[in-house]
């Protein structure tokens, strides 16, 4: 029994309020490395047993509609305009208040997301043919039947999006972030168990089982709360807080519709190069997408009640502050692994993916869009916090305009240069408007701010960004001396070998040089492991007294 109430407090203690930015950020990017390497075992079971072919560019075809709805109304809209108004609440204490908002929110996108999806059922056929206009016969009929099943999920993740809404406002991170990992074992029940019952339809199946568990795993975390008493208690839709939330979610809903504009375009002109394109696309995307989910997400989402929280006290300071460093730990992770991603993107792919049919043709295509997409990776990590910073303002409409401004240089980019690079174009506008987007962002963040200071900024930023630099060209140059080049011969062990081995080199170059440059975030992350996570005793004795010390 003693053991089992060990882990019973130890677990108590995730559950609980996280009481640092940095506590709720390593614990989401704890559950995120298991939901990434579930991410990693979905896509290698896709790859090897459909390869880069008609079935898979049918099924991220018809992922397309059930994202729209949710990417439009739920993901970026509603934890823009929700959680800052939610906070509000909370900081006043007014408990009824915050439930009475939560509730009217969740009525509202049942009635919002149910009825839209139904339409897009009966549409389907258009819609595809609107989105996919290079599919035809069972490519596209699969395309449709797909849409129809999967656009159950945006209904469910709306709700599961409003309870981690709540989660994250009350600091409690430990159910928000086991979310996606149920979300990945759906799809991957679907791609074992379900596909040798019904077929390619079972992937559809899987993805709203997924979607199901993602909104069941936080249920019994929102107990004690009485969320779900005013759920079922009042009768109110649309009252004044309500309206306050939808009117700021407008703005931000029309900016999310920009970045799906440029999304359902490049599926448009994917599906008209070879078979395969659309999948190779999104499978490159997953792969880069991982430092993204671990460190960017989760990084904005623990910094974003902070930021809403000085708002809602006027603490300036504790704003910058709260923004400064966390973009410099954002890129203290982000920016290495990028650079592991264009030296050894042919090994990152082929470890992944290079499996069954995902052939040697499938591997050098997906490995070019990889490269290209990890150049702007460093702008799509930041977008998320420097767009949280504006929400947490209660300003929903500056991105908005400059989102706006980074899709047209992305959808003008695509059709000029897919003559000359085909599906490797899509990567190259993709990742220029990115990085058109984060320098936006940043120019007009730097102008809102008062307490703005561009070298407490900056001067840490500049170090990390030349430590990754040299990180890089030694690992470089490391790859050329060792003869690091996989071949369609090389076997498994072989190519994860070589990749080991240049991690191990680009990485030990990276922590290397944080120490010569005195990094801060390097010797922050040094006195966290110690004292928060190995427990050592020396480490413990020297941030009693000084807790910042031992914070992360």
């Amino acid at each position: 029994m003693i053991p089992i109430r060990s882990s019973l407090r130890r677990l108590s203690r995730f559950a609980s309020p996280s009481k640092t930015v940095g506590g709720a950020a390593f614990l989401i990017a704890v559950f995120g490395i298991v939901s990434r390497i579930l991410g990693f075992l979905r896509d290698r079971l896709l790859a090897s047993g459909f390869g880069a072919g008609d079935t898979l560019d049918a099924y991220y075809a018809a992922f397309r509609v059930p994202d729209l709805l949710y990417n439009l109304l739920v993901m970026g809209a509603l934890s823009a305009a929700f959680i800052p108004v939610f906070t509000e609440f909370l900081s006043r204490r007014d408990e009824e208040g915050a439930n009475r908002l939560a509730s009217g929110i969740m009525r509202f996108l049942l009635l919002l997301l149910g009825g839209l999806s139904i339409l897009a059922a009966l549409g389907a056929p258009w819609l595809i043919s609107l989105i996919a206009p290079g599919f035809d016969g069972a490519k596209r009929e699969l395309s449709i039947e797909l849409t129809r099943i999967m656009l159950l999920s945006p209904i469910l993740l709306g709700v599961s999006a409003v309870f981690g809404g709540i989660l994250v406002s009350r600091k409690r991170f430990f159910a928000y972030s086991l979310a996606p990992v149920f979300y990945n074992v759906g799809i991957i029940f679907g791609i074992l168990i379900l596909v040798p019952f019904f077929g390619p339809i079972g992937l559809g199946y899987g993805v709203v089982l997924g979607a199901l568990l993602h909104m069941l795993v936080q249920l019994p975390a929102l107990r004690g709360f009485g969320f779900l008493r005013a759920l079922f208690g009042s009768r109110s839709v649309l009252d004044t807080s309500v309206r306050r939330v939808i009117t700021l979610m407008i703005p931000r809903s029309l900016g999310m519709a920009a970045n799906q504009l440029g999304l359902l375009l490049t599926t448009v002109f994917a599906s008209s190069l070879a078979s395969g394109s659309l999948a190779v696309f999104t499978l490159a995307t997953n792969i880069q997408s991982i430092p993204i989910g671990l460190f960017a997400v989760s990084f904005s989402l623990a910094a974003f009640p902070v930021l809403s929280l000085s708002v809602a006290e006027k603490a300036n300071g504790k704003f910058f502050g709260t923004l400064s460093r966390t973009t410099r730990r954002i890129l203290f992770f982000v920016m290495p692994i990028s650079m592991i991603l264009i030296v050894f993107r042919a090994q990152v792919v082929r470890v992944i993916l290079g499996t069954g049919r995902f052939d040697w043709e499938d591997t050098i295509a997906t490995f070019s869009v990889l490269g290209w997409l990890s150049v702007g990776l460093f702008a799509q990590a930041l977008i998320p916090l420097f767009a949280r910073a504006f929400y947490s303002l209660q300003d929903t409409r500056t991105p908005l305009y400059l989102a706006l401004g980074a899709e047209v240089v992305h959808i003008a980019l695509m059709p000029f240069l897919m003559p000359y690079y085909g599906v490797t174009a899509l990567a190259i506008a993709f990742s220029a408007g990115s990085i058109v987007n984060g320098i936006l962002l940043l120019l007009f963040l730097r102008r809102r701010i008062p307490e703005w200071n561009d070298r407490r900024f900056f001067s840490e930023n500049v170090k990390i960004v030349f430590a990754t630099l040299v990180a890089g060209l030694v690992a470089q140059v490391s790859k050329s001396v060792f003869l690091l080049a996989p071949s369609p011969l090389d076997t498994f062990g072989e190519v994860l070998l070589q990749l080991v081995f240049g991690t191990a080199v680009g990485l030990g170059t990276f922590c290397l040089m944080s120490v010569s440059l005195r990094i801060e975030e390097f010797q922050a992350l040094r006195r966290f492991i110690l004292a928060k996570v190995l427990r050592t005793p020396e480490a413990i004795s020297s941030v009693e007294g000084h807790p910042e010390k031992g914070e992360w």
